[in-house]
């Protein structure tokens, strides 16, 4: 019996022992464990360790993947610039005709005396750019929002002329000025106006096409200012009722030009802000089962691609209008053809390029209001800003750029602002007021090729 008890006592004592011992061991084992987390808190807090740990991530993102995000940096660019490339010189056929430009000017430097091939190749090469540079506008208009970028429209849009008129009133031709500003306003009138209605027309058949009748009312008056400003010192150098023979018919020139740049300043206003509603295009894009038939357009380059092209379009069309204007007269004599049809023919619907394709488009997607901006508001800016303006900068540089521009173009500037403004009354066009305009621009196309200008011929 003692033995028994004894023997139960003495497992009791060794399983006590046991955990004993267990729980020695957990607690070394715990004191093990917080000992190593010191030396780990202490590794970790160590500055030297953790600069060099620091160097040496960095030194492996250093190595292959910055280089690799270096390489996809260069690719992305040197595929947006091609992209871009693309986008502007070879997405129009038009664009076949950019090589012409270069021709050009070796034309000029190893055959000077050809001025015909010169002006033929100079011609040739400024239409696509004239074409590419309203393309490029539109595109920058996407950024800029409706206000600034019609502004942006209607200053670039002429560009081509504006350029040209400066290079040649530096040059001291002024008739040459006058009649291509002249010309411009009659092919936007009459030829661009016209093609812009008869293909609309012939494309709409089915329907009569409308437009805003309120915003045409307000550019054939302005026409009519135009045509007003143009008129009186013409009147006055031909009845020979000058005050200050000489004199009188250019300071008047020079006030009505003033008083044209401010009436042109504030239509600005009018149009694109305080009376912005007026212009609104009539909603043709609704089909008959009430949805909307045209896709949003879009950019199609970034704001500062446009920036970029506009700026070598401009400078491109600048270098060529050098010479296209030096080569006028000669391709006149050598051509048999009067430099009066050059002038007010030819260069014109170079310079009208970009319009002319932009209102044919528009019209055919049934969106006359802006065919009508195109065509009509180009023409007014012509007469209200960029003939005054050249004006303005005739008298700055001390050249005697007036406003008389001879009876016989005066006359036809008359007459064409008013059969626009009678097909423009109804608000509605057809294929056939388009076909009339065409034809009314073959009539003024045929009179100035017979004409001779009276300074020529005097002199």
């Amino acid at each position: 019996m003692h033995a028994i008890v004894s023997l139960k006592m003495d497992d009791v004592a060794g399983s006590t022992t046991q955990r004993n011992v267990g729980q020695t061991q957990i607690e070394m084992g715990l004191s093990d464990y917080d000992r190593d987390n010191e030396d780990e808190d202490q590794i970790l807090i160590s500055p030297s360790d953790a600069d060099r740990k620091d160097h040496e991530f960095k030194s492996t993102m250093n190595g292959p993947l910055v280089d690799a995000l270096h390489v996809w940096t260069l690719r992305r660019v040197k595929n947006r610039i091609f992209g871009s490339i693309r986008i502007v010189t070879m997405q129009n056929k038009i664009n076949l005709l950019l090589p012409f430009g270069p021709a050009a000017v070796i034309l000029a430097h190893l055959l000077k005396r050809e001025h015909g091939w010169i002006f033929f190749f100079s011609l040739l090469g400024i239409a696509p750019l004239a074409e590419r540079l309203g393309f490029v506008t539109e595109q920058l208009a996407f950024f800029t929002g409706p206000t600034v970028g019609g502004l942006l429209n209607a200053t670039f849009g002429n560009a081509t002329e504006m350029i040209i008129s400066l290079y040649a009133l530096g040059n001291g031709m002024t008739r040459i000025v006058q009649q291509s500003l002249l010309g411009s306003i009659l092919s936007n009138m009459l030829l661009v106006l016209g093609c812009a209605f008869f293909m609309g027309g012939v494309i709409h058949h089915k329907k009569e096409q409308v437009f805003n009748k309120a915003a045409a009312v307000v550019n054939s008056g302005l026409l009519l200012m135009a045509v007003m400003g143009l008129l009186f010192p013409a009147v006055l150098h031909f009845t020979h009722t000058e005050l200050h023979v000489g004199r009188s018919e250019l300071a008047l020139s020079r006030f009505s030009s003033c008083v044209m740049l401010v009436a042109y300043v504030f239509y600005l206003i009018f149009q694109l802000k305080s009376h912005r509603n007026l212009y609104d295009p009539i909603d043709q894009t609704q089909g008959e089962n009430g949805g909307v038939t045209d896709e949003e357009e879009v950019a199609v380059i970034t704001r500062w691609e446009a920036i970029s092209w506009l700026a070598i379009l401009t400078a491109w069309i600048s270098f060529l209008s050098g010479y296209l204007v030096n080569a006028i007269e000669g391709a006149s004599e050598s051509w048999n053809m009067p430099v009066a049809f050059i002038s007010v023919i030819l260069l014109p619907i170079v310079g009208n390029a970009a319009e002319h394709a932009s209102a044919i488009m528009f019209a055919m997607k049934d969106k006359l209001d802006i065919s009508l901006g195109v065509a009509i508001g180009s023409s007014t800016q012509i007469a209200m800003f960029v003939i005054p303006f050249c004006v303005v900068v005739g008298w700055i540089m001390g050249k005697s750029m007036d406003l008389n521009f001879q009876l016989f173009e005066t006359a036809t500037l008359f007459i064409t602002v008013i059969v626009v403004a009678f097909m423009l009354q109804e608000g509605t066009s057809n294929y056939f007021k388009g076909l009339m305009l065409i034809l009314c621009y073959m009539i003024v196309a045929a009179s100035f090729f017979v004409h001779v200008d009276p300074e020529q011929d005097n002199g």
